[in-house]
Order: structure tokens, then C-alpha cells, then sequence
């Protein structure tokens, strides 16, 4: 791109703008005197997590992320680019769905007690490097906790205060199937800021009033027509090569793997037509039931909710946290546990997701990201599984 004239006023919404790499930093910056947690990408444990930083330079620049089934490793990719490792193990739904919170406290006092309801924690927050499955991701929660008979106060508290830059993706890993889904790899729509990595530049796209806002802290310039057009190209590109099979940088060499894709014709009329088939045994035989993959997956929301005393006795607290249909407990019922084997659980969880979800909530509870594909210690596969299901289905 050429070198234009930069400017330092707001940009309208809808428009696309480039920026230095550096003024990345100032977009941070303005977001935290604005009052805004800033969440970035950071390399934790040998993972690129999402945590707390006060300014872009804890993100992994010129780091990518090996992935396959049960595989995770970190290198150094030659590169210098801020954004070319994929989904790590973490997801948004912690910041808008707490693993744990505290819905009720009681505290005897005198013989008396007395209940309080806390207020929901939402400290404005916003979220740097959110892919477009993860966007997807944050669409299907919202009509989990915000539509429906039964809103969640304090998801929507939440909600209403996140701020999300999200990623064109310019590189896709062994185990994205996004383009399966119809999720990815472009950001379409839910974010306030779009970037798309370049060589020497991001260019970014207004997606809000309040990203417009922000962008006034930066040294940015118009990009023109052909300019925007080249920058949507990127991520288009990077699917087509998904589709016929490839993974890696988007004008890179393939990188070497089985590149998932989902078979999604007819996928629930498939499960649900097939609860009986022999597969569901032979999946038991491998799964742990440890429900990683339901911790690691971005639209899973099954919680618990239990009653915790100190010691005394004198205070209690209501706290739901996360829970998992792989447990045997979730499945308590009036007359006891309900799906007592690995098979009926590991049944009921990719069922709901991939079928019985789109009769609840009218889309899949899928996105593609493939995290469930990595972090299972045993790398069971829902890609190789419905496929197994779908050669010899009955």
C-alpha cells in the first residue's frame, strides 16, 4: 500500500483504515483510560492464553501454535506478525460467563439471618485478537443467556460493557474447521474493531461508534476502494484454501496434517437417527469422560449450582459454576443419575451440540474451532466421529 496522509480524528462506521503495527499500543492505551480491562493474547504455560495487560507488548508476535489431536506446541515462526497463532485453550466465554460466581450469600448473625443478592461483576472490559469463530461463538451464548423466558442478569450486565477488536485470520491451523461451519476464517459482524494483519501495517474496519471513538487515538489513513478490497481477499482466500484441504499461512506452504472438515448435510437428522450405533462403544472405549473438551469449547454453558458454608456455619454461599454433561452428576435427577455410562454421556454431548442444539437454539452448538480436537488427551476427534457414524449409519 502507498503511503498516505494520517490523520488523527475519527473514522466513520463501516470504514476501513490502515494503522502502523505500533499504534496497536495506542488503541490499548485509550481503551484503559477509557476505563476498559484490556484482555490480550499472552504466551502462559506453553499456550497462548487470554489475560490482563496494560499494553500490546505482551502479545506473541512471531509465535504460532502447532495443533492436532491431543497435540499443542508453540514456536517460533520466522515471521514477525502479531497475530498468526490460532484459538488457544482459552475462549471469551470466561469474561461473559464466569467459571464461578456467587449468586446468593446468607449470614447468620445473633441467631438471625440475613440474605443478600450480589451484583453481578462486570468491569468493562475489552478483548484484543477475538477470531470470527469465536464471534460466532459469543452470537450463540448471547441467545443461551439473553433471549428466551429466562434472561441471565449478569451475562447481559457483562455483555453490555465488552468491548471486542477481533482478527481476520491469515493463517488456520490443522484442526480449524471454521469453514465448515460457515463461521470463518473472515469477521463479519459483533466486533468494534476489525484488524487485518498485513506485512508492515494493520488494516482495521470500524464496527462500532465506539471503536470510531477509539481509532481517534491512532495515526491512521483511508484506504481506498482497491485497498479494501485486497484486505477482505486475505481471509477469503484463506478459506477457499481450507476447503480444498490446505491449512497454514494464507499464501504460505501447506502444513503437513489431517485438516479437519465437517460433513454437515443432514448432520441432525443423522444423530438423532442414530443414537443406537455401534460407534458410541467404540468412542467410550477411548473417552476419559474428563470434560476437557466442554471446558475448552466456547458455546458450552452447563453450570452447577451449589450451596458452600465456612466452617462455623454462620455463612453460606450460592455459587454456580461450570459444569459438564461428561459428569455423571449432571445427569441427577429425581430418581438418581440418569446416564450412567461414558457412552450415553459422551452421546448426549455431541448430540446436543451438533443436532439437538438446532432444535433449541436454531443454529448448531458448533463453530469450528477445533478445541475440543486438541485438548482431548486422548484426541477423540467429532470430526472423525460423525464421519464414522455417517459411512455406517443405519
Amino acid at each position: 500500500m502507498n503511503p498516505k496522509p494520517q490523520h488523527n480524528s475519527a473514522p466513520q462506521l463501516g470504514q476501513m483504515v490502515r494503522i502502523a503495527k505500533e499504534e496497536l499500543g495506542a488503541i490499548v492505551q485509550e481503551l484503559r483510560e477509557r476505563g476498559y480491562r484490556t484482555i490480550l493474547p499472552k504466551v502462559a504455560d506453553g499456550a497462548v492464553i487470554y489475560d490482563e495487560a496494560e499494553d500490546a507488548s505482551a502479545l506473541p508476535i512471531g509465535v504460532i501454535d502447532e495443533q492436532d489431536a491431543a497435540r499443542y506446541r508453540l514456536r517460533e515462526s520466522g515471521q514477525s506478525g502479531y497475530f498468526d497463532y490460532v484459538v488457544g485453550p482459552h475462549a471469551v466465554k470466561q469474561y461473559l460467563f464466569p467459571p464461578v460466581e456467587t449468586l446468593l450469600r446468607a449470614d447468620r448473625v445473633d441467631g438471625a439471618w440475613s440474605f443478600e443478592t450480589p451484583k453481578p461483576e462486570c468491569e468493562p472490559t475489552a478483548i484484543i485478537g477475538v477470531r470470527a469463530c469465536d464471534l460466532h461463538a459469543i452470537a450463540i451464548q448471547d441467545r443461551v443467556f439473553l433471549e428466551g423466558a429466562y434472561v441471565d442478569e449478569g451475562y447481559r450486565a457483562r455483555r453490555e460493557k465488552l468491548v471486542l477488536i477481533a482478527v481476520n485470520c491469515r493463517r488456520a491451523a490443522i484442526t480449524c474447521f471454521c469453514h465448515s461451519m460457515g463461521t470463518g476464517p473472515a469477521v463479519k459482524r459483533g466486533f468494534d474493531l476489525s484488524l487485518t494483519e498485513l506485512e508492515e501495517e494493520f488494516a482495521v474496519e470500524v464496527g462500532s461508534s465506539l471503536g470510531s471513538e477509539v481509532m481517534a487515538a491512532c495515526r491512521w489513513s483511508p484506504c481506498t476502494d482497491s485497498e479494501t478490497g485486497e484486505v477482505r481477499a486475505i481471509p477469503e482466500r484463506l478459506e477457499r484454501k481450507m476447503v480444498e484441504g490446505g491449512r497454514g499461512f494464507v499464501d504460505g506452504e501447506d502444513e503437513a496434517g489431517n485438516a479437519r472438515e465437517l460433513d454437515i448435510r443432514g448432520i441432525r437428522d443423522l444423530l438423532v437417527n442414530n443414537l443406537d450405533h455401534k460407534h458410541w462403544d467404540a468412542v467410550a472405549e477411548r473417552c476419559l469422560s474428563c470434560a476437557n473438551c466442554t471446558m475448552v469449547c466456547p458455546t458450552c454453558f452447563c453450570a452447577s449450582v451449589d450451596e458452600v458454608s465456612d466452617l462455623t456455619g454462620d455463612h453460606v454461599s450460592r455459587e454456580r459454576t461450570w459444569g459438564s454433561c461428561f459428569n455423571a452428576e449432571h445427569s441427577y435427577m429425581n430418581s438418581g443419575v440418569v446416564r450412567h455410562t461414558i457412552r450415553s454421556r459422551y452421546r448426549q454431548w455431541l448430540v446436543h451440540k451438533l443436532a439437538t442444539w438446532i432444535d433449541q437454539f436454531d443454529t448448531s452448538g458448533c463453530v469450528g474451532c477445533g478445541r475440543c480436537i486438541t485438548w482431548c488427551p486422548v484426541g477423540i476427534d467429532l470430526t472423525e466421529e460423525v464421519a464414522a457414524i455417517r459411512e455406517t449409519q443405519t
